[in-house]
């Protein structure tokens, strides 16, 4: 199976694992990853995911060798995404563990998720641009939204690579790790995310998520609507009694 499942605790990391191809993705394998998140966000025993490629690299995009057997990528305007769940907005986060290549499909299921924990040989880029492959996925709004229009027009017409420490510098890369630490960070990461309470971290992250394409006003009512939900929820009062009691204080969490 091209697609795997560990779970820990709260954590679900979903493991792209076809090293021979650098994890590039063909039709089977986009459908088996999002199937893979349609089952997370359905599973109310997780919280937060992570999705990592085995063999040092995280994915080298759409397989094109498949799509020269026959074997491609789905196409359709409605449904999954020719990559997998590049069209869906799930309700927890999920955080990349990036080794290695990261480019063109890869690319766009990094930025797909909400961060993105890079290795120092982690490369990013569009490659496909040299192959007539388009982003299809989502990269060329998600790209200028994480990074800015200027640096995303670079790389999506240059096609350059983008290395990890310049992947951090534009915002592409939440943090750095050492080579072969990119899955533990970014599970260590999901497990901190998993203890907070979870409505007020959803409905925060949904809100962030939503306000492109809202004027300030309807955003600021999208975020009070939210935010209603959480305090109606008891979650902030609970918190707050937390912090009368003394947890939290100077930066300290448990």
């Amino acid at each position: 199976m091209p697609i795997k499942i560990e779970k820990r605790g709260f954590v679900y990391t979903v493991i792209m694992d076809n090293p021979e191809v650098k994890n590039a993705v063909d039709g089977r394998t986009a459908s088996e990853l999002a199937d893979a998140f349609r089952d997370f966000e359905n599973d109310d025993g997780v919280r937060a995911a992570v999705l990592w490629g085995s063999g040092g690299s995280f994915c080298a995009g759409a397989n094109l060798k498949a799509m020269v057997k026959g074997k491609g990528n789905r196409l359709e305007e409605t449904g999954d995404g020719p990559m997998g769940p590049t069209r869906m907005l799930l309700s927890k986060p999920v955080i990349a563990a990036v080794a290695g290549y990261a480019v063109a499909g890869g690319l766009e299921l990094a930025i797909w998720c909400d961060l993105r924990v890079a290795e120092r040989d982690a490369v990013f880029g569009v490659f496909s641009r040299r192959f007539g492959v388009p982003l299809i996925d989502g990269g060329t709004f998600r790209l200028p939204r994480l990074i800015g229009l200027s640096r995303a027009l670079d790389m999506i017409i240059t096609g350059r690579k983008v290395d990890a420490e310049m992947a951090l510098s534009f915002g592409l890369a939440n943090y750095v790790v050492d080579n072969g630490k990119s899955r533990e960070a970014a599970e260590k990461i999901a497990e901190k995310i998993s203890g907070f309470p979870q409505t007020c971290m959803r409905n925060d992250r949904r809100s962030a998520h939503e306000q492109f394409g809202m004027n300030i006003q309807e955003a600021l009512t999208n975020e009070f609507e939210y935010g209603i939900k959480v305090i109606e929820s008891g979650e902030t009062l609970g918190g707050a009694e937390r912090f009368t009691r003394g947890e939290g204080r100077h930066g300290k969490f448990h």
